[in-house]
């Protein structure tokens, strides 16, 4: 009794221990990613591969994100940009998760909608911008409506099709057990589709973020978009690539936050090293 009282705090240090040198890993190969593409950025400049007139160096990049940010207009810009990504992706995932459940779980709906969800996923969300300015306006709505379309559609064929994939011995074994449909859901269905779902927010996400610029086209006075839309208009390279870089790293920021979600709610899975 006494060795085992003693080995089992040693197995949670050493565990503690792998996780903290984990983490410094991590870290490490993510500054190094990074640092190799700042390396690349400035030697193709200082080479000539780029034409440093049309691509602006790291410090200018800088300067004008500083010269934004004590004017605050960049603070008004990311916040504007982000909200619009939130509401959006939250709507979409939401019809996303009912509508792939029915879908999923019901083959007469499946049949019937399969045709028409493979027709309107293929469509660009930047093509529905000018029959969204008919219908909605150049106000929010008409953006949150392009945005909320762009996250819908990846999520709920990711959901449904994981649905459809289940094994089917688990509900009948279920069943055989004498659970309610109820109690097959929360305990059998939903703990297998979890690691789905997160899958299909952060696919989500990264559509939102791809469709941002081209949804903050419709006469935005706010936001990433409009701010390098602007840029673009006075040919302004350093707040135009300070665009690009913002939309990727708070992208990244919201997927990192995903992706905590995801170990944690699927911390019972035997996952990959």
């Amino acid at each position: 009794m006494a060795n085992a009282s003693h080995r089992a705090p040693a197995a949670s240090l050493l565990y503690r221990r792998q996780r903290r040198r984990e983490r410094w890993e991590k870290t490490g190969y993510f500054m190094a990613s990074f640092g190799m593409l700042l390396v690349i950025w400035e030697t193709s400049r200082a080479l000539g591969i780029i034409n440093p007139l049309l691509f602006p160096s790291v410090g200018a990049v800088l300067e004008s994100c500083v010269a934004q940010l004590r004017d605050g207009s960049l603070q008004t810009h990311m916040y504007a940009s982000f909200m619009r990504v939130l509401v959006s992706f939250t709507i979409g995932i939401v019809l996303a998760v009912v509508c792939g459940f029915l879908i999923g779980w019901f083959r007469v709906v499946r049949m019937l909608l399969d045709p028409v969800i493979n027709f309107f996923r293929s469509l660009p969300p930047i093509a529905l911008i000018p029959l969204m300015i008919i219908f909605f306006g150049i106000g929010e709505t008409s953006k949150i409506v392009v945005l909320s379309y762009a996250a819908f559609f990846p999520a709920l064929v990711v959901i449904y099709q994981a649905l459809v994939s289940l094994e089917p011995i688990y509900i009948r074994a279920g069943k055989a057990l004498g659970a309610s449909n109820l109690e097959i859901f929360r305990r059998i269905i939903l703990p297998q589709l979890v690691p789905h779902i997160i899958t299909a927010c952060r696919v989500s996400l990264g559509v939102c973020w791809a469709t941002l610029v081209a949804a903050e086209l419709i006469a935005a006075q706010r936001g990433i978009g409009a701010m390098m839309v602007e840029a673009q208009n006075f040919f302004q390279m350093p707040p135009l690539v300070l665009g690009i870089l913002l939309i990727g790293a708070i992208s990244l920021v919201m997927d990192a936050i995903v992706r905590l979600i995801e170990r944690r709610a699927t911390a019972w899975q035997e996952k990959m090293p």
